[in-house]
């Protein structure tokens, strides 16, 4: 089918479902489930077989979104197994960064439905808003909270972001990351010192987790370490000034003795989407969790552990809501989930600490 150039732009429509089935993830469309198929089994026969579906339903419906597509999204080639075409690589690629930009926003919109399907049905369910630093693991305690009937409000942010709402009563915790061991002089603590006050607020521990380079597999480039940051031939992946994970960024890169790079090739909200324009070739590398490296298939050099904590006012401690998350967090259930995924490890967990004891950044000086 000879490709043609379409007039008009292809239009999305948003949908959800209701059910008590754990979602499969954020937003889906048959048409990427086929091509996807296709390019992880490498035939039409095999696609249509991982997917429980028939050979001709398969390929009747790659004929279809051809035709409706005005695009050629198989190389048909008789005595042959199928392929994706060139733009059927790409399509596939475009979806897949689109999804992983947007799933932030897409889970944040998707929490906020069930909590308003949670209010109208169970009165009985505690509601905890939690603003939080982008993080693997926190999707995965909403879930283990739900059968708990606490429900988590969660809305992701950067970290400095996260503890402004905190501040301004826009939710009950927030949550933050820093470089395990952070110096009273180093990046982390100019950058967060301002916005903990001790006496008003209470750290909860909740993990360690590593970050590091995230590289195409088999590190073509031949990164080693930060100092390949300032070839100038290599695109690479950054985050928003606001974000922990920037901060941490530049503390490693303080420590190094490097400038922290004037511009990157783009920025991206997530690890996950930093993660998977590294994957589909939109960058040769970005900084970012282990977890996320290792859910995208690329390659990753550890560079730093971080704790990760939640915070709130020492005057909501006593809420039943965070009594509760405190009992859940410090949990076997909850451990043993936060051990599984790579690149975390449970500390302290749920254990309310003083912000003198773990982040000794600040310097009182004694009355006279």
């Amino acid at each position: 089918m000879p490709d043609a150039v379409l007039r008009l732009p292809q239009r999305v429509e948003l949908t959800y479902t209701l059910g008590t089935e754990r979602p499969l993830g954020a937003v889906h469309h048959p048409l990427f489930a086929l091509i996807d198929a296709l390019h992880r089994h490498g035939s039409v026969q095999s696609a249509a077989g991982a997917l429980g579906l028939s050979y001709r339903h398969v390929w009747g419906e790659l004929r279809r979104w051809e035709a409706q597509l005005g695009r050629s999204l198989i190389v048909w080639k008789k005595g042959q197994p199928a392929a994706l075409t060139p733009f059927g690589e790409k399509l596939l690629w475009a979806e897949r960064r689109a999804q992983a930009r947007l799933a932030p926003q897409i889970e944040a919109l998707r929490m906020e439905l069930e909590r308003a399907l949670a209010d109208a049905f169970d009165d009985r369910i505690d509601v905890l808003s939690l603003c939080a630093s982008h993080d693997h693991s926190l999707p995965l305690l909403r879930e283990l909270a739900l059968a708990e009937q606490l429900h988590i409000d969660l809305e992701f942010a950067g970290s400095l972001e996260a503890l402004r709402a905190l501040d301004a009563g826009r939710a009950q915790l927030a949550g933050f990351h820093v470089l395990d061991g952070a110096a009273r002089g180093s990046v982390s603590a100019r950058a967060y010192r301002a916005r903990l006050k001790p006496g008003r607020h209470k750290l909860i521990g909740y993990a360690q987790r590593v970050q590091g380079l995230m590289l195409p597999r088999g590190n073509p480039h031949g990164v080693r370490s930060l100092h390949d940051m300032a070839r100038r031939e290599l695109r690479w992946v950054g985050r928003a000034e606001s974000t922990g994970t920037q901060v941490l960024l530049n503390e490693l890169l303080e420590q190094a003795g490097l400038a922290s790079p004037l511009s990157f090739a783009l920025l991206e909200p997530s690890h996950v989407a930093a993660a998977q324009a590294v994957a589909s070739g939109a960058a040769d590398g970005a900084f970012g969790l282990q977890a996320a490296a290792h859910a995208s298939g690329l390659d990753f050099i550890a560079l730093a552990r971080e704790r990760y904590f939640l915070v709130t006012l020492k005057s909501t401690l006593n809420q039943r809501a965070i009594k509760r998350l405190v009992a859940l967090l410090g949990s076997p259930a909850w451990a043993r989930t936060l051990n599984e995924l790579p690149g975390y490890q449970a500390t302290e967990p749920g254990a309310v600490l003083a912000l003198t004891k773990v982040l000794p950044w600040w310097t009182y000086r004694g009355a006279r």
